[in-house]
């Protein structure tokens, strides 16, 4: 080989030499191309290695101190930097990016650059690698690219339509998916959703699908794990556009009714936008992507709330097959909240017409005719007779004797003191006991120091039935659409949906407490906390010392256990000290509602839906108001009325929600879902006040002689509940 070799090196079939004078020569199996010589052909005499270069051109001697380095059927030649050095092919740098942007039209020559750019990953990952001395690529595992310069590159090109039509990305996608199973650096995965061109429609079957597939099912787990670990750590501009992708192509997928058809498809795009809804739920930053971000809106149109509830059944006691359809509720994080309310109230009805039919069969077909008939027929309903000054006392006795299955059927409430049967006191039974079993006078409940929250108590003044009736108390005001006055933290809404309580719910709980053990867990810095706070693991709560250690009495906290000591107090808050009662209001709340139907919501979700919310729109209120009989938006006393209206407080123009509806609180999904409906009292005189029929969001507005005089009488009988709560 005319002289010593400095270097050798060997793939699986094939071998490199570099001799002492700079020559390169291989030989062995070429199947691959990879003895350079530009055919497929093997060859076990050395032959000549001709090397490009960048210019275009072929040397068979580079610099004496190149090295070489083989793969499996690759070569690799390393030369050390020189200012003469030319750029890499296709990698992006400011000068060229700024000339790209600042062209009109583009030659072939730009347009050649930029196709080389788009056409290997390796192209595109080198343009936006950082520097090595850049902090965050120093720790272990750390991705390395710049995805917020990627994205804020290919958004100011892909505005420019000649550099839109000259990138093709199918090629670099079709070879990314037929080598991702051996893949070991996914850095790739996480710049190609910030490519514009993945987010239009026509290329969600060739592209998005195909990259769907290959996370879902190609990738290794070496690959997989880095990438769920770079996820998580994406900021949320970034982390939204990756959701946008998967979300955009399946929302294509259900607009073109394409769900029968891509069945397959359909389930990767699923799978791919549960890895991100995972990487954000675990995210390594303060703030997440809102939840909404994750919401497919065309599911509510195309497919069936009940029919899929059915299919999700079926299937969980079953293994998956190829027939196996898609299944929304597997996803509850793609479904609006629109769709979860359709998907809960759409199974309280179905459970209620079953109970309804029962009924029916029982009467038409006597005792005897089947086995299973009882001898008489079950009440298709559930009816409460209660006497309002003995409200807790009447619901108590009466739910604790009814039979459970009782709590699911229809519900009807009737008042000793009126004996008419009325959808007006559903609202208004709903109203008040709420009211008062969340008064301290029940003594069934702990309050925070500024008596704004409620939480279980540590040691409960009343017995733990109570704290099962009140769990189906709150549960059939969920099943029979009230919204009640539950001043709970988010805490009680993430146990019931089987997510662990956090510092943050502490904080919302017990503000000062809270802030404190955030600040000793976060923001303090000296290593010596034992003897500069003097902190034990012995705490208060709930006028009782607790040993958040119970195998060491006093257990100092240092710098190395202070997330234990925290971790424990918020433990001890949510879980530990009331345990027993909470249970109970578990376990009576899920008597009435389906656990896996309301597991479907998100704690924030679960919260509005049966508490409401405080974001009142009284703008969209009058908008949405319609009108009935002599009344219309012009007519004088409507004027006249709303002028007065503007002129409430804000607690009154609550009070007045509270008249129109029996909640005082707006519905979670809006003002706009409230249309109330004006009308004449009729009979009445300027002496009458108004009234309202809560099931039906009517007000009864008498015609009065002055604006003066409407408002008092508004503001009298929304303090009185006049026409909702007959004294």
């Amino acid at each position: 080989m005319d002289g010593l070799a400095s270097q050798i090196a060997c793939g699986s079939h094939h071998t490199l030499v570099l001799g002492s004078s700079g020559q390169l020569w291989a030989f062995g199996s070429g199947v691959k191309g990879q003895l350079g010589t530009g055919i497929t052909e093997g060859c076990l005499r050395p032959t000549p290695v001709l090397l490009e270069r960048a210019s275009g051109g072929a040397a068979t001697v580079i610099h004496n101190d190149m090295k070489i380095s083989v793969g499996w059927n690759s070569n690799f030649i390393y030369t050390p930097e020189s200012s003469e050095r030319e750029q890499p092919i296709g990698r992006l740098d400011k000068a060229r990016l700024q000339k790209w942007l600042t062209m009109e039209q583009g030659n072939a020559e730009a347009q050649r650059e930029i196709s080389l750019m788009f056409s290997t990953s390796s192209s595109l990952v080198a343009s936006f690698t950082k520097a090595s001395e850049s902090p965050s690529t120093k720790a272990a595992g750390a991705l390395r690219v710049d995805l917020e310069a990627a994205s804020q590159a290919f958004d100011q090109l892909f505005n420019i339509p000649w550099i839109r039509k000259s990138v093709n990305i199918l090629p670099l996608v079709d070879t990314l998916c037929s080598s991702a199973a051996v893949i070991k650096s996914p850095e790739i995965f996480m710049i190609l959703p910030t490519i514009p061109l993945l987010h239009d429609d026509q290329n969600v079957m060739n592209m998005v699908m195909a990259l769907a597939i290959v996370i879902a099912k190609v990738l290794n787990e070496t690959a997989m794990k880095i990438l769920k670990d770079w996820w998580s750590s994406l900021e949320p501009s970034i982390m939204t556009k990756h959701i946008l992708m998967w979300k955009n192509a399946l929302s294509f997928m259900l607009r073109n009714g394409l769900l029968a058809t891509h069945k397959p498809g359909v389930k990767f795009l699923l799978e791919a936008l549960k890895y991100l809804h995972r990487a954000n739920k675990r995210a390594r930053r303060t703030q997440e992507v809102p939840a909404s971000t994750f919401y497919v809106e065309e599911i509510i149109d195309r497919v069936i709330p009940m029919d899929d509830v059915k299919l999700w059944r079926f299937w969980s006691t079953r293994e998956d097959t190829e027939v196996t359809p898609v299944i929304f509720c597997r996803y509850p994080f793609v479904l609006s909240l629109i769709c979860k309310m359709a998907i809960f109230n759409s199974n309280a009805l179905f459970t209620k017409v079953v109970h309804h039919l029962t009924h029916m069969q029982t009467v038409m077909y006597p005792s005897g005719t089947f086995p299973d008939n009882p001898e008489s027929p079950l009440a298709p309903v559930f009816q409460l007779t209660l006497r309002r000054p003995s409200l807790i006392e009447d619901t108590f006795r009466q739910l604790g004797a009814a039979d459970h299955d009782y709590f699911q059927r229809e519900l009807v409430v009737q008042f000793m003191e009126d004996m008419k049967l009325s959808l007006v006191n559903i609202r208004d039974f709903f109203l008040h006991v709420f009211e008062e079993l969340l008064a301290s006078e029940s003594e069934m409940f702990m309050y925070n120091d500024t008596k704004t929250l409620v939480w279980f108590p540590a040691k409960p003044r009343v017995e733990e039935k109570s704290y099962f009736l009140f769990g189906v108390l709150c549960g059939m005001a969920l099943y029979n659409h009230n919204i009640v006055h539950l001043p709970f933290p988010l805490a009680l809404f993430k146990k019931m949906v089987g997510v662990k309580p956090s510092l943050e719910d502490l904080r919302e709980f017990d503000p000062v407490v809270g802030g404190s053990l955030r600040y000793l867990l976060e923001d303090y810095t000296d290593d010596d906390v034992e003897e500069n706070l003097d902190m034990t693991f012995t705490v208060i709560w709930d006028d009782q010392k607790v040993e958040l250690d119970p195998k060491e009495t006093g257990k100092p906290v240092t710098s190395f256990n202070k997330k234990q000591f925290v971790d424990a107090y918020v433990n001890l808050a949510f879980n530990q000290s009331a345990e027993k009662v909470f249970e109970e209001f578990r376990r009576g709340f899920f008597k009435v509602c389906d656990r896996d139907v309301v597991e479907l919501f998100q704690p924030e979700e679960l919260r509005g839906v049966m508490v409401g919310k405080e974001d009142y729109d009284w703008d969209t209120l009058k908008q949405n108001t319609v009108y009935d009989g002599e009344y219309h938006a012009r007519h004088p006393n409507i004027i006249t009325f709303w002028e007065a209206f503007e002129e409430l407080t804000d607690d009154q123009k609550k009070a007045f929600l509270l008249f129109l509806t029996g909640c005082d609180r707006a519905p979670i999904l809006g003002m706009d879902k409230i249309q109330m409906k004006v009308a004449i009292l009729q009979n009445s005189t300027e002496l009458h006040f108004p009234e309202s029929l809560t099931c039906h969001l009517l007000l009864l507005l008498p015609i009065y002689p002055s604006k003066e005089m409407l408002l008092a009488r508004l503001k009298e009988a929304c303090a009185h509940n006049r026409g909702f709560w007959k004294e």
